[in-house]
Protein backbone atom coordinates (compact mmCIF):
# COMPACT_ATOMS: atom_id res chain seq x y z
CA UNK A 1 0.00 0.00 0.00
CA UNK A 2 1.10 3.29 -0.78
CA UNK A 3 1.38 6.06 2.24
CA UNK A 4 0.35 9.66 3.27
CA UNK A 5 2.99 10.97 1.39
CA UNK A 6 2.28 10.62 -1.85
CA UNK A 7 -0.89 11.94 -1.42
CA UNK A 8 -1.52 14.16 -4.88
CA UNK A 9 0.22 10.71 -6.47
CA UNK A 10 -1.73 7.98 -5.01
CA UNK A 11 -5.41 9.78 -4.45
CA UNK A 12 -6.71 8.21 -7.49
CA UNK A 13 -6.26 4.81 -5.43
CA UNK A 14 -6.94 5.68 -1.77
CA UNK A 15 -8.98 8.71 -1.61
CA UNK A 16 -11.46 8.60 -4.02
CA UNK A 17 -12.53 4.51 -2.58
CA UNK A 18 -13.88 1.76 -4.31
CA UNK A 19 -14.59 1.84 -8.31
CA UNK A 20 -18.16 0.60 -9.75
CA UNK A 21 -16.60 -0.29 -13.41
CA UNK A 22 -18.68 -1.62 -16.06
CA UNK A 23 -16.96 -4.91 -17.80
CA UNK A 24 -14.14 -3.36 -20.63
CA UNK A 25 -15.96 -3.44 -23.93
CA UNK A 26 -19.60 -3.37 -22.70
CA UNK A 27 -21.71 -0.56 -22.73
CA UNK A 28 -21.96 1.45 -19.65
CA UNK A 29 -24.71 2.90 -17.81
CA UNK A 30 -24.32 6.23 -18.85
CA UNK A 31 -23.51 5.86 -22.66
CA UNK A 32 -26.95 3.41 -22.78
CA UNK A 33 -29.33 6.19 -21.31
CA UNK A 34 -31.18 8.43 -23.41
CA UNK A 35 -29.36 11.49 -24.44
CA UNK A 36 -31.67 13.63 -22.40
CA UNK A 37 -30.58 12.14 -19.17
CA UNK A 38 -26.88 11.91 -19.98
CA UNK A 39 -24.36 14.08 -18.17
CA UNK A 40 -23.52 17.65 -19.94
CA UNK A 41 -19.75 18.21 -21.43
CA UNK A 42 -17.11 19.23 -19.08
CA UNK A 43 -15.96 22.27 -19.54
CA UNK A 44 -11.90 22.73 -20.04
CA UNK A 45 -9.78 24.22 -17.62
CA UNK A 46 -8.33 27.44 -19.42
CA UNK A 47 -4.94 26.38 -17.65
CA UNK A 48 -2.72 28.98 -18.97
CA UNK A 49 0.25 30.63 -16.46
CA UNK A 50 -0.95 33.75 -17.70
CA UNK A 51 -4.32 33.57 -15.83
CA UNK A 52 -2.86 33.28 -12.64
CA UNK A 53 -3.95 36.10 -10.21
CA UNK A 54 -2.92 34.84 -6.95
CA UNK A 55 0.02 32.38 -5.54
CA UNK A 56 -0.19 31.53 -1.03
CA UNK A 57 1.94 29.42 1.04
CA UNK A 58 1.24 28.27 4.54
CA UNK A 59 3.26 26.13 6.67
CA UNK A 60 1.18 22.82 7.76
CA UNK A 61 1.45 22.25 11.65
CA UNK A 62 2.45 18.04 11.52
CA UNK A 63 3.31 16.24 14.65
CA UNK A 64 4.19 12.52 14.60
CA UNK A 65 2.29 11.73 17.61
CA UNK A 66 -0.89 13.53 15.96
CA UNK A 67 -2.56 17.20 17.26
CA UNK A 68 -1.70 17.99 20.74
CA UNK A 69 -5.35 18.29 23.18
CA UNK A 70 -4.84 18.90 26.34
CA UNK A 71 -4.12 21.12 29.66
CA UNK A 72 -1.71 22.74 31.23
CA UNK A 73 -1.88 25.36 34.35
CA UNK A 74 0.48 28.36 33.97
CA UNK A 75 0.60 29.97 37.75
CA UNK A 76 -3.96 30.90 37.88
CA UNK A 77 -4.16 30.17 34.16
CA UNK A 78 -4.93 26.96 32.38
CA UNK A 79 -3.78 26.74 28.51
CA UNK A 80 -5.87 24.45 26.45
CA UNK A 81 -3.24 23.24 23.63
CA UNK A 82 -4.92 22.63 20.44
CA UNK A 83 -2.68 22.74 17.21
CA UNK A 84 -0.57 20.41 15.34
CA UNK A 85 -2.93 19.32 12.68
CA UNK A 86 -0.83 19.01 9.74
CA UNK A 87 -2.87 19.25 6.54
CA UNK A 88 -6.42 18.85 8.15
CA UNK A 89 -7.17 21.93 10.23
CA UNK A 90 -10.45 22.95 7.94
CA UNK A 91 -11.60 19.58 7.67
CA UNK A 92 -11.10 17.99 11.36
CA UNK A 93 -11.68 21.54 12.70
CA UNK A 94 -15.49 21.02 14.37
CA UNK A 95 -14.39 17.43 15.11
CA UNK A 96 -11.50 18.47 17.05
CA UNK A 97 -13.25 21.32 18.65
CA UNK A 98 -15.84 19.02 19.99
CA UNK A 99 -12.96 17.09 21.71
CA UNK A 100 -11.28 20.05 23.12
CA UNK A 101 -14.86 21.58 24.65
CA UNK A 102 -14.79 19.29 28.03
CA UNK A 103 -10.94 20.79 28.72
CA UNK A 104 -12.53 24.12 28.43
CA UNK A 105 -15.62 23.80 30.39
CA UNK A 106 -14.08 21.89 32.92
CA UNK A 107 -12.16 25.41 34.41
CA UNK A 108 -15.40 26.56 35.24
CA UNK A 109 -14.80 30.15 33.45
CA UNK A 110 -17.46 31.88 31.62
CA UNK A 111 -15.18 34.01 29.46
CA UNK A 112 -12.32 32.58 27.70
CA UNK A 113 -9.40 33.67 25.28
CA UNK A 114 -8.81 32.00 21.87
CA UNK A 115 -5.06 32.57 20.22
CA UNK A 116 -5.63 32.39 17.01
CA UNK A 117 -7.89 33.40 14.37
CA UNK A 118 -7.62 30.46 11.49
CA UNK A 119 -9.26 27.17 11.02
CA UNK A 120 -8.94 25.71 14.58
CA UNK A 121 -9.36 28.96 16.28
CA UNK A 122 -12.55 30.51 14.92
CA UNK A 123 -14.39 27.32 14.97
CA UNK A 124 -13.39 26.55 18.67
CA UNK A 125 -14.37 29.73 19.52
CA UNK A 126 -17.67 29.07 17.40
CA UNK A 127 -18.21 26.01 19.68
CA UNK A 128 -17.65 27.66 23.30
CA UNK A 129 -20.13 30.37 21.80
CA UNK A 130 -22.87 27.56 21.02
CA UNK A 131 -21.96 26.29 24.53
CA UNK A 132 -22.81 29.50 26.33
CA UNK A 133 -19.06 30.86 26.58
CA UNK A 134 -18.11 34.45 26.12
CA UNK A 135 -15.12 34.36 23.70
CA UNK A 136 -12.51 36.80 22.48
CA UNK A 137 -9.98 35.96 20.07
CA UNK A 138 -6.20 37.05 20.22
CA UNK A 139 -4.95 37.01 17.23
CA UNK A 140 -2.23 38.82 15.04
CA UNK A 141 -3.92 37.94 11.53
CA UNK A 142 -7.57 37.47 11.29
CA UNK A 143 -9.21 35.99 7.70
CA UNK A 144 -8.18 36.54 4.68
CA UNK A 145 -5.01 36.95 6.28
CA UNK A 146 -4.73 34.23 8.35
CA UNK A 147 -2.27 31.21 7.53
CA UNK A 148 -4.97 28.90 6.84
CA UNK A 149 -6.37 30.45 3.95
CA UNK A 150 -4.08 29.36 1.69
CA UNK A 151 -5.64 26.13 1.98
CA UNK A 152 -6.70 24.14 -1.11
CA UNK A 153 -10.59 23.80 0.45
CA UNK A 154 -10.50 19.90 0.02
CA UNK A 155 -12.19 17.86 2.44
CA UNK A 156 -9.33 15.55 3.68
CA UNK A 157 -9.60 14.71 6.98
CA UNK A 158 -6.07 12.65 7.14
CA UNK A 159 -3.53 14.57 5.42
CA UNK A 160 -0.14 14.40 7.19
CA UNK A 161 -1.92 13.91 10.48
CA UNK A 162 -0.48 11.34 12.55
CA UNK A 163 1.95 8.44 11.44
CA UNK A 164 1.23 5.08 11.72
CA UNK A 165 3.51 4.00 14.90
CA UNK A 166 1.19 6.50 16.94
CA UNK A 167 -2.29 5.62 15.08
CA UNK A 168 -3.42 2.82 18.22
CA UNK A 169 -7.31 1.95 18.28
CA UNK A 170 -7.93 4.13 21.04
CA UNK A 171 -6.16 7.64 19.29
CA UNK A 172 -8.04 6.25 15.27
CA UNK A 173 -11.33 6.06 17.33
CA UNK A 174 -11.17 9.28 18.59
CA UNK A 175 -10.31 10.51 14.98
CA UNK A 176 -13.16 8.75 13.52
CA UNK A 177 -15.80 10.25 16.09
CA UNK A 178 -13.91 13.88 14.92
CA UNK A 179 -13.97 13.29 11.37
CA UNK A 180 -17.70 12.36 11.36
CA UNK A 181 -18.64 15.27 13.57
CA UNK A 182 -17.00 17.56 11.50
CA UNK A 183 -19.11 15.85 8.53
CA UNK A 184 -22.26 16.42 9.98
CA UNK A 185 -21.66 20.10 10.72
CA UNK A 186 -20.67 20.90 7.21
CA UNK A 187 -23.75 19.26 5.98
CA UNK A 188 -25.49 21.88 7.32
CA UNK A 189 -24.06 24.72 5.98
CA UNK A 190 -24.64 23.52 2.42
CA UNK A 191 -27.06 25.59 0.61
CA UNK A 192 -26.04 28.66 2.23
CA UNK A 193 -25.71 32.49 0.63
CA UNK A 194 -21.85 32.30 -1.07
CA UNK A 195 -21.87 28.42 -0.82
CA UNK A 196 -19.52 27.98 1.87
CA UNK A 197 -19.50 24.75 1.72
CA UNK A 198 -20.25 22.13 -1.36
CA UNK A 199 -20.85 18.95 -2.71
CA UNK A 200 -18.97 19.00 -6.30
CA UNK A 201 -17.57 15.84 -8.70
CA UNK A 202 -14.04 14.97 -9.36
CA UNK A 203 -11.96 13.43 -11.61
CA UNK A 204 -8.61 11.72 -11.58
CA UNK A 205 -6.41 11.30 -14.19
CA UNK A 206 -3.27 8.65 -14.61
CA UNK A 207 -1.29 7.67 -17.37
CA UNK A 208 -0.73 4.02 -15.31
CA UNK A 209 -3.52 2.24 -13.72
CA UNK A 210 -4.85 2.65 -10.19
CA UNK A 211 -3.49 -0.64 -8.83
CA UNK A 212 -0.06 -0.04 -10.12
CA UNK A 213 2.28 1.56 -7.53
CA UNK A 214 4.32 5.29 -8.86
CA UNK A 215 7.74 5.65 -8.46
CA UNK A 216 8.50 8.12 -5.73
CA UNK A 217 9.67 11.10 -7.52
CA UNK A 218 12.92 12.15 -7.98
CA UNK A 219 14.79 14.07 -5.32
CA UNK A 220 12.09 13.23 -2.54
CA UNK A 221 12.89 13.88 0.89
CA UNK A 222 11.93 11.02 2.93
CA UNK A 223 8.50 11.41 4.80
CA UNK A 224 7.24 9.22 7.68
CA UNK A 225 4.66 6.54 6.84
CA UNK A 226 1.52 8.50 7.53
CA UNK A 227 -1.59 6.28 8.97
CA UNK A 228 -4.09 5.54 6.27
CA UNK A 229 -7.41 6.31 8.06
CA UNK A 230 -9.91 7.43 5.03
CA UNK A 231 -11.00 4.22 4.58
CA UNK A 232 -12.88 4.06 7.71
CA UNK A 233 -15.00 6.87 5.99
CA UNK A 234 -15.93 5.04 3.01
CA UNK A 235 -19.59 5.39 3.59
CA UNK A 236 -19.46 9.30 3.58
CA UNK A 237 -18.85 9.66 0.40
CA UNK A 238 -20.35 8.29 -2.79
CA UNK A 239 -18.24 5.73 -4.36
CA UNK A 240 -16.13 6.21 -7.20
CA UNK A 241 -16.77 5.03 -10.88
CA UNK A 242 -13.70 3.78 -13.47
CA UNK A 243 -14.78 5.83 -16.56
CA UNK A 244 -14.34 4.30 -20.04
CA UNK A 245 -12.32 6.25 -22.98
CA UNK A 246 -15.42 7.92 -24.14
CA UNK A 247 -16.58 9.32 -21.04
CA UNK A 248 -14.34 11.83 -20.28
CA UNK A 249 -11.91 14.37 -22.44
CA UNK A 250 -9.39 13.98 -20.43
CA UNK A 251 -5.76 12.96 -22.41
CA UNK A 252 -5.27 10.03 -19.92
CA UNK A 253 -5.49 6.17 -20.39
CA UNK A 254 -7.15 5.91 -16.80
CA UNK A 255 -10.23 8.05 -15.24
CA UNK A 256 -12.02 7.99 -12.33
CA UNK A 257 -15.15 9.99 -11.49
CA UNK A 258 -15.49 10.71 -7.51
CA UNK A 259 -17.47 12.79 -5.20
CA UNK A 260 -15.76 15.41 -2.96
CA UNK A 261 -16.50 18.05 -0.35
CA UNK A 262 -15.22 21.66 -0.97
CA UNK A 263 -15.06 24.84 1.13
CA UNK A 264 -15.11 27.67 -0.55
CA UNK A 265 -12.60 29.47 2.17
CA UNK A 266 -13.80 33.38 1.44
CA UNK A 267 -17.20 32.39 2.04
CA UNK A 268 -16.61 30.02 4.56
CA UNK A 269 -14.32 31.76 7.04
CA UNK A 270 -16.56 35.23 6.53
CA UNK A 271 -19.67 33.08 7.43
CA UNK A 272 -17.45 32.17 10.95
CA UNK A 273 -16.31 35.47 11.63
CA UNK A 274 -19.32 36.94 11.24
CA UNK A 275 -21.74 34.59 13.30
CA UNK A 276 -18.97 34.68 16.11
CA UNK A 277 -19.12 38.79 16.43
CA UNK A 278 -23.17 38.55 15.87
CA UNK A 279 -23.19 35.85 19.36
CA UNK A 280 -21.22 38.28 21.15
CA UNK A 281 -17.49 37.81 19.99
CA UNK A 282 -14.17 40.30 20.30
CA UNK A 283 -11.51 40.26 18.72
CA UNK A 284 -8.26 41.82 19.71
CA UNK A 285 -5.00 42.29 17.54
CA UNK A 286 -1.88 41.09 19.35
CA UNK A 287 1.48 39.33 18.94
CA UNK A 288 2.57 36.73 21.54
CA UNK A 289 6.17 35.59 21.58
CA UNK A 290 6.15 33.12 24.34
CA UNK A 291 3.76 31.06 25.82
CA UNK A 292 4.18 33.16 29.36
CA UNK A 293 2.74 36.09 28.10
CA UNK A 294 -0.67 34.27 27.86
CA UNK A 295 -1.05 34.49 31.80
CA UNK A 296 -1.13 38.66 31.62
CA UNK A 297 -4.84 38.00 29.68
CA UNK A 298 -7.69 39.15 31.79
CA UNK A 299 -9.32 35.40 30.38
CA UNK A 300 -7.95 32.74 33.20
CA UNK A 301 -8.50 29.94 30.11
CA UNK A 302 -6.58 30.34 27.06
CA UNK A 303 -6.95 28.43 24.11
CA UNK A 304 -3.80 28.15 21.95
CA UNK A 305 -5.06 27.79 18.57
CA UNK A 306 -2.05 28.83 17.12
CA UNK A 307 -1.10 26.53 14.54
CA UNK A 308 2.58 26.15 13.51
CA UNK A 309 3.00 29.48 14.92
CA UNK A 310 3.04 27.42 18.64
CA UNK A 311 6.30 26.18 17.72
CA UNK A 312 8.45 29.17 18.99
CA UNK A 313 5.08 30.27 21.02
CA UNK A 314 5.56 26.95 23.53
CA UNK A 315 9.46 25.86 22.26
CA UNK A 316 7.47 22.65 20.50
CA UNK A 317 10.02 21.30 18.23
CA UNK A 318 7.90 18.23 17.71
CA UNK A 319 6.29 20.32 15.37
CA UNK A 320 7.13 19.54 12.06
CA UNK A 321 6.89 21.80 9.22
CA UNK A 322 5.40 21.04 5.84
CA UNK A 323 5.06 23.58 3.38
CA UNK A 324 1.87 23.78 1.04
CA UNK A 325 2.13 26.51 -1.90
CA UNK A 326 -1.91 26.72 -3.98
CA UNK A 327 -1.99 29.25 -7.11
CA UNK A 328 -5.54 30.83 -7.88
CA UNK A 329 -6.35 30.69 -11.99
CA UNK A 330 -9.03 33.46 -13.22
CA UNK A 331 -12.36 32.39 -11.75
CA UNK A 332 -14.26 29.66 -14.03
CA UNK A 333 -17.75 29.35 -13.11
CA UNK A 334 -18.77 26.80 -16.02
CA UNK A 335 -15.68 24.78 -14.44
CA UNK A 336 -17.82 22.60 -11.83
CA UNK A 337 -15.66 20.06 -11.05
CA UNK A 338 -12.31 18.79 -9.22
CA UNK A 339 -8.99 17.52 -11.25
CA UNK A 340 -6.16 15.27 -9.54
CA UNK A 341 -3.22 14.33 -11.91
CA UNK A 342 -1.79 11.36 -10.40
CA UNK A 343 1.74 10.68 -10.90
CA UNK A 344 2.36 14.34 -11.43
CA UNK A 345 1.48 15.99 -8.48
CA UNK A 346 -0.86 18.64 -9.42
CA UNK A 347 -4.97 19.01 -7.95
CA UNK A 348 -7.31 21.56 -8.95
CA UNK A 349 -10.37 22.81 -6.87
CA UNK A 350 -12.82 24.69 -8.56
CA UNK A 351 -13.76 27.86 -6.01
CA UNK A 352 -15.94 30.68 -6.38
CA UNK A 353 -12.98 32.79 -5.91
CA UNK A 354 -11.13 31.21 -8.73
CA UNK A 355 -9.52 27.65 -9.87
CA UNK A 356 -7.17 26.74 -6.87
CA UNK A 357 -3.89 24.96 -8.56
CA UNK A 358 -2.18 23.33 -6.03
CA UNK A 359 1.41 21.41 -6.49
CA UNK A 360 3.36 19.53 -3.91
CA UNK A 361 7.14 19.77 -4.01
CA UNK A 362 8.77 16.57 -2.88
CA UNK A 363 11.36 18.92 -0.44
CA UNK A 364 8.08 20.37 1.01
CA UNK A 365 8.42 18.18 4.35
CA UNK A 366 10.27 19.81 6.83
CA UNK A 367 10.65 23.14 4.55
CA UNK A 368 8.80 26.45 6.76
CA UNK A 369 9.82 28.72 3.61
CA UNK A 370 6.91 31.16 3.05
CA UNK A 371 7.90 33.21 -0.27
CA UNK A 372 6.34 32.27 -2.89
CA UNK A 373 7.61 30.10 -5.61
CA UNK A 374 5.67 31.48 -9.04
CA UNK A 375 7.49 29.13 -11.54
CA UNK A 376 6.24 25.91 -9.23
CA UNK A 377 3.36 26.71 -9.53
CA UNK A 378 3.12 28.02 -13.40
CA UNK A 379 4.62 24.31 -14.22
CA UNK A 380 1.75 22.70 -12.41
CA UNK A 381 -0.41 25.16 -14.21
CA UNK A 382 1.27 23.48 -17.38
CA UNK A 383 0.81 20.06 -16.27
CA UNK A 384 -2.85 20.69 -15.63
CA UNK A 385 -3.09 22.16 -19.23
CA UNK A 386 -1.44 18.73 -20.82
CA UNK A 387 -4.54 16.91 -19.75
CA UNK A 388 -6.80 18.98 -21.99
CA UNK A 389 -4.70 18.73 -25.19
CA UNK A 390 -4.65 21.71 -27.49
Amino acid sequence: MLTRRHFLGQAGATLVGAASAAPPGSPTAETSQPAWVRRPALAPVLARPDRLIDIAVCTRPFRAQGPRLEAQRLGRHTIVHHYGHGGSGWSLSWGWAQRALPLILATGERRIAVVGCGAIGLTTARMAQRAGLRVRIYAQERPPLAASMAATGWWSPDSRLCTAEHASPAWVHGWEQAARFSHRMFQQLLGLPGDPVQWIEGYTASDLPFDQPLPAPPGSDPEPDYAELEGRLADLRPRSRLLEPGEHPFRAAHVRRFGQFVFNLPAYSRLLYDDFLREGGEITTRRFDHLRELTGLRERTVVNATGYGARALCRDDSLVPIRGQTARLIPQPEVTYALIYRGHNVVMVPRRDGLVVQAQDPQDYGREALHPDRAASEAAVQRLAALFGA
